[in-house]
């Protein structure tokens, strides 16, 4: 039993400098403590548990990626949708965002109100960000709120592109009532 004993330290060493690793680690001590299931040798277990450590992180760093390629092309379509409005002004205080929700499909929605200031009917576009929990940048919406009477208010919906995982908070990043 001593022997293990000093194997469940060096593990809470190895756990506590928080090394990636750790779960390569666990697998490669485990083997060469009788922990195997006796279908291969601990160098096996030790092999497969590698491989499957690097297969998860390749998954997660495409996956990370892709999300990050989706926010970038959504953004680039936003860009585009603001270059086509002429004479626009400034809208950014003239809009709320409601509360964050995902709808029956799995997507994240944000009511939109719009409050238009000018007297006669104007419509607006807003730029709606999703955001994680750390800032980025997961998706990002155009929502048109057409024909709101002067003096008047207008709703929308800002609905995420593709399906965002996580906790998601959104953000008007631009306005422009024209």
């Amino acid at each position: 039993m001593g022997g293990k004993q000093s194997v469940v330290e060096r593990l809470v060493v190895v756990v506590r400098r928080g090394l990636a690793a750790g779960t390569v680690v666990v697998m490669a001590i485990c083997g060469t403590a009788g922990c195997s299931d006796g279908s291969g040798s601990a160098s096996d277990a030790a092999s497969k548990a590698a491989s499957a450590v690097q297969s998860a992180g390749a998954k997660v760093s495409s996956a990370a990626s892709a999300a990050a390629d989706a926010a970038s092309s959504a953004a680039a379509v936003a860009q585009d949708k603001f270059a086509e409005i002429k004479n626009g002004v400034d809208a950014k205080d003239e809009v709320t965002l409601g509360t964050v929700s995902t709808d029956g499909e799995g997507y994240t929605v944000v009511p939109v109100t719009v409050k238009n200031t000018d007297a006669s009917t104007k419509s607006f576009a807003v730029q709606v960000d999703y955001k994680d929990e750390s800032g980025n940048r997961l998706d990002t919406v155009v929502v048109t709120v057409s024909d709101v009477a002067g003096n008047g208010t207008g709703q929308g919906s800002a609905r995420s592109t593709h399906k965002l995982a996580g906790t998601a908070k959104a953000e008007t990043a631009r306005a422009v009532r024209y």
